[in-house]
């Protein structure tokens, strides 16, 4: 069919549909799938291919069949030897995978071809197909480990009376319960781990050995010498063991799929807030006539309606009306937030009051949530250096480990050749590194997982590991500390004057400024109760430097500087206005027969700032704070939140001076910022945080995206990220003290094939279930939580 479409010159058919077809659960789904020379066409390619500088293009595929940290290796590796192939990252708690690519050089349908040739099946990602996926394998797994469990206790049934006979029992019977396991176990043998046979097969066709390999010899190897031993009538004969090591390493892989389930489901949400249809206004603002379109149709300057309930399909603009919107699956602000005309919305965020128009900026990979996931997911695919170790460690162990399966064989066979083959299946059975290669990445996607839902952004992998160490924290003054914008800080009305009325009257003095004073003004003015009929202006004069004048009410009346105002009435300016507080700007309000009013306006400290600063001395950090600012101001902004160390009248050159600095004694720097001025030195930093509503280039360069600009998320964020690596070296700790222990046990005889699989099973599961912690208890400490939980502050200074 799908080739039928594209033949008739109808392949604009597949941008166009809002959802993919149903796809029966009991077919693979690549019968489904066009052929992948289609993907190559720019009408297939236009709502999942990000076009980059010259001929570099990129591209978010879901990859079916990845089960484990050693797919990930396997795909990374193979996709990265491709002439022209610039880049691979592979998320293996949500099965994508980010290419990037010289269309040049390879074309789209070759990377599919790649890994089909692998063992994979890989298409454009899609959030129902991904659910379908993981439900499918969600199925297939539960299938598999019904069967094992079951074979394993019928054949347990029949295992334990020739156990406990202790030859007692008659040949004949004896040989038929042999038998009935036989025939029991096959099914466990050829269907419930046939995954690690095609894993282990694939593996070795890429000349990759993984963890797959040494599971696959050690099933193979019991089940056919206790087969033959049942054709022969004589020897041991082990289906109990086989079955059950099964049983419980599907068991543990279930827990693990589990575990990335969990972990993915943050980055699904996100997927999931875009609707995948929309009303365009069709000949916007002459008339509200709309037509439902797929949201992939809209284009940047279309304008849709939209109603309260419903979720923005697009990044853009307030065009027509006033709503507040919730934000709060995109940032994890609780808040409802008013948005007036000309203000930006977010594309997934949810209309809550009255309904709007919205004129369309950015759509498709474009939009904030798209920026969002492929963020989280450069975090996910980037592996910490304590993570790359793991990995290395793992992959030569897998060689180690089959060469002391190997020796242990030869030994044994010397001292008694009856027991030595079933101590080498142990040995390669037990000490499986399953357990090594996912203490690390189970911990990171869990705490990565955590902090995105509450509005914490990790964007690169080493984050967590580094900000850990961290011992030093730089601020950013304005817009980091403040609130980077002018606010009416202080009123003071002349002797009788109303107040109201005066801040009414400014702020229709002021109206459709774009002054940063004007803007305060008229913003105070918007929240302060308003007067019946309002105030009327008239004969607007703006004089550049000094303020304005009007007529009202038969007056003439003056905004701005105090010695511009007070030139019109020849009253003097008293002290505390012409010599205002540090950081603090005056204007003055006045008519012909004197003042009116003074307004005090200058950048606010944010709310949470102090306590934010209190939280992270508490956790032993050292704040500095560098600023562009005048030293005064940038000196009383380090007073009021105690912080001693601190640089006022810095440019970035200075600001990386600074760092470099700290960093040359020793300390691990955070840096924390919004501005475009900020990006060189938030490169340069340790750990990089940027807040969301900053400077595009900040967020480009920052570790850790603060998408609510709420500060106290720093303090959460160094308490997960201490958790985790806690968590973390538990986990290593665990793994390698378990292998140290069983593998000489095991050569030694000590462990037999039953006790091996039972032993790397709960190794597996242990570090799942202790990656795990972080979630519940993460949700918990940050779901929109305005204080940092003093049992987990006292959890960290006592553990870590």
């Amino acid at each position: 069919m799908a080739g039928a479409i594209a033949a008739g010159g109808y392949a604009a058919y597949y941008s166009r549909r809002s959802v993919f077809p149903e796809v029966s659960a009991s077919k693979p789904l690549l019968e489904g799938l066009p052929a992948p020379e289609l993907y190559d066409a720019s009408e297939w390619q236009r709502n999942f291919v990000r076009s980059l500088e010259g001929s570099t293009r990129e591209a978010s595929l879901l990859v079916e069949g990845i089960h484990c940290g050693a797919c990930v290796w396997l795909i990374e590796g193979v996709l990265s030897a491709m002439p022209g192939m610039l880049e691979v990252e592979v998320n293996v708690a949500s099965h994508r995978a980010r290419v990037r690519w010289d269309e040049g050089v390879l074309r789209l349908s070759g990377i599919l071809r790649a890994l089909r040739r692998i063992g994979y099946i890989a298409y454009p990602y899609d959030p129902s197909r991904w659910e379908e996926a993981c439900n499918k394998e969600r199925k297939s797994a539960l299938l598999r480990l019904f069967v094992a469990g079951f074979a394993m206790m019928q054949v347990m049934m029949y295992a334990v009376p020739v156990y406990w006979a202790e030859g007692d029992m008659s040949r004949d019977i004896e040989q038929l319960m042999r038998w009935a396991s036989f025939l029991l176990t096959l099914p466990v043998v050829f269907f419930s781990a046939g995954i690690f046979f095609s894993g282990a097969w694939r593996d070795l066709k890429a000349g990759r050995p993984g963890m797959d390999v040494p599971v696959a010899l050690g099933i193979a190897a019991a089940f056919g010498a206790s087969a033959w031993a049942t054709v022969r009538g004589s020897g041991e004969v082990y289906f109990d063991s086989v079955s059950m090591f099964v049983f419980l390493l599907l068991g543990a892989r279930f827990l693990e799929m589990g575990a990335r389930a969990k972990a993915g489901q943050a980055v699904q949400a996100l997927a999931k807030l875009i609707p995948a249809m929309a009303r365009r206004l069709e000949h916007f603002p002459g008339s509200r006539e709309t037509c439902l379109v797929p949201v992939s149709e809209l284009r940047p300057g279309d304008h849709v309606w939209v109603h309260p309930g419903d979720a923005l399909p697009a990044d853009g603009v307030v065009a027509e009306g006033r709503t507040e919107v919730d934000e709060s699956l995109l940032t994890g602000e609780s808040r409802l937030i008013s948005k007036r005309v000309g203000e930006s919305v977010v594309g997934g965020s949810l209309n809550a009051a009255s309904p709007v128009a919205v004129k369309v900026e950015r759509v498709g990979e474009e939009t904030m949530v798209a920026d969002i996931i492929r963020l989280v997911e450069r975090a996910a695919a980037g592996r910490p250096p304590l993570a790359q170790l793991a990995d290395r460690v793992a992959r030569h162990f897998i060689v180690a480990l089959l060469g002391i399966a190997a020796v242990t064989g030869i030994v044994w066979w010397q001292v008694d050749p009856d027991r030595a083959f079933w101590i080498t299946v142990a040995v390669l059975v037990v000490s499986c590194p399953c357990a090594l290669s996912l203490a690390t990445p189970v911990a990171l996607t869990a705490a990565t997982a955590a902090l995105t839902r509450c509005g914490v952004l990790i964007t690169r992998g080493h984050v967590l590991e580094t900000l850990a160490r961290a011992t030093h924290i730089v601020f950013d003054k304005t817009g980091t500390l403040t609130e980077g914008r002018m606010a009416l800080r202080e009123m003071r009305p002349a002797a009788g004057r109303d107040r109201s009325g005066c801040l009414a009257l400014a702020a229709a003095m002021e109206a459709g400024s774009t002054h940063p004073v004007g803007r305060a003004l008229v913003a105070a003015g918007a929240e302060d109760a308003p007067l019946p009929g309002g105030v009327s202006v008239e004969h607007i004069v703006h004089i550049p430097g000094l303020g304005i004048e009007a007529r009202q009410q038969g007056r003439t009346v003056r905004l701005g500087t105090p010695d511009f105002v007070a030139a019109m009435h020849r009253q003097p300016v008293p002290d505390e206005v012409a010599k205002p507080p540090v950081g603090m700007t005056a204007v003055g309000l006045g008519d012909e027969t004197g003042w009116l009013s003074f307004f005090l306006l200058g950048d606010r400290l944010r709310p949470e700032a102090a306590e934010t600063l209190a939280t992270l001395h508490n956790l032993g950090l050292r704040a500095a704070l560098a600023s562009g600012d005048q030293l005064a101001s940038t000196q009383a902004i380090a007073t009021a939140l105690g912080i001693e160390h601190f640089v006022g009248g810095a440019r970035p050159a200075d600001k990386l001076q600074f760092v470099a600095e700290l960093q040359q004694r020793g300390a691990v720097v955070v840096m924390v910022g919004d501005g475009v001025n900020d990006a060189p030195v938030l490169a340069a930093a340790q750990v990089s945080v940027a807040l969301g509503g900053g400077s595009e280039a900040a967020r480009a360069n920052g570790d850790v995206v603060l998408l609510s600009d709420d500060l106290d998320r720093l303090g959460y964020a160094l308490i997960i990220a201490r958790r985790t690596m806690g968590i973390v070296r538990q986990n290593l700790c665990w793994a390698f003290a378990y292998n140290l222990l069983a593998i000489p046990l095991a050569a030694l005889g000590y462990v037999t094939p039953w006790m091996a699989g039972i032993g790397m099973a709960a190794s597996s599961a242990i570090v799942v279930l202790n990656a795990l912690r972080l979630l519940p208890r993460s949700a918990t400490m940050l779901k929109g939580a305005a204080r940092i939980d003093p049992e987990a502050l006292q959890w960290t200074s006592s553990t870590y």
